[in-house]
């Protein structure tokens, strides 16, 4: 790594860093991240990692994939934790690579606290998580005064991989502007009839985030009552983020990468400048 003028943490053999990779586009790493592919003599990835960020590793890294995805043979979470400990134990720099970030929907506090149990010594490395760089890929910002002053994050796939029955489907429809969805695609369906049966108009703004920040992104824009069928209709396949709300409208003012194709960008996408005009 080139020179930088901050000194970073030395990555001790037999530790074990728990690494969050972001959302997938490798210049979204941060700089612990990268310090920690390039020291790494075992990298243990997720199926979220982006390809390009494993590639990152240093030379003679032993990679292993332990990732996870629905309906596919998957790697059992016991196993991946045992692998952390055993490589820590031989004395080995172990790096947890996982999608996004660590501790947003990524188990990672299970596996920390496993080692903890174990007494191997861990770092936690933050990573930009899906709902917040797959949004903002998407020209969507999380929050913005005009449109929310909250957010809140939810899976929408539970441990027995049906919808979670533990949230309050009808307060989350009332109380938050802003509804963003992991791991949904599969029940969005069931989602979005509860969310309409609690009182959320059907013709509210969604947007699907397919595979976000890399090259193979794609959004969809809809309505709640429509974003079931069109996800089918037009192929999207997970990953994918799922926004509800008023601040998906901003897209058409906020899609820079569009821009960059050369889409012409709204600059009022809100009509609140024609509303203050006219009123």
């Amino acid at each position: 790594m080139d020179k930088l003028p901050i000194e970073l943490p030395p990555f001790e053999p037999g530790w074990v860093w728990l690494v969050g990779a972001g959302p997938g586009d490798p210049g979204l790493l941060s700089l612990y991240a990268l310090h920690a592919l390039r020291a790494a003599e075992v990298v243990v990835y997720d199926a979220l990692v982006d390809a390009r960020v494993v590639q990152l590793a240093r030379p003679g890294a032993t990679l292993e994939y332990a990732g996870k995805r629905g309906g596919k043979p998957s790697a059992e979470q016991p196993d991946i934790t045992a692998k952390l400990i055993r490589h820590a134990r031989a004395g080995r720099r172990v790096l947890r690579l996982k999608g996004g970030d660590p501790f947003v929907f990524g188990r990672g506090g299970e596996e920390a606290l496993a080692l903890v149990a174990a007494g191997i010594p861990f770092r936690l490395v933050p990573g930009i998580t899906a709902g917040i760089g797959g949004l903002a890929y998407a020209g969507i910002p999380a929050t913005h005064r005009d449109t929310n002053h909250a957010v809140t994050f939810v899976t929408g796939h539970g441990t027995s991989g049906d919808v979670p029955d533990g949230l309050d489907w009808p307060a989350l429809a009332r109380g938050s502007p802003v509804l963003v969805l992991y791991m949904a695609l599969k029940h969005l369906a069931t989602i979005t009839a509860m969310l309409r049966a609690a009182g959320r108009p059907a013709d509210e703004p969604v947007a699907v985030i397919s595979r976000a920040t890399t090259p193979d992104q794609r959004v969809l824009e809809s309505t709640l009552a429509a974003a079931a069928a069109d996800v089918i209709r037009h192929g999207i396949e997970p990953p994918a983020i799922v926004v509800v709300g008023k601040v998906v409208r901003l897209r058409a003012g906020l899609d820079w990468l569009g821009a960059l194709a050369g889409r012409a960008l709204d600059p009022d996408p809100l009509g609140l400048g024609r509303r203050r005009d006219a009123g």
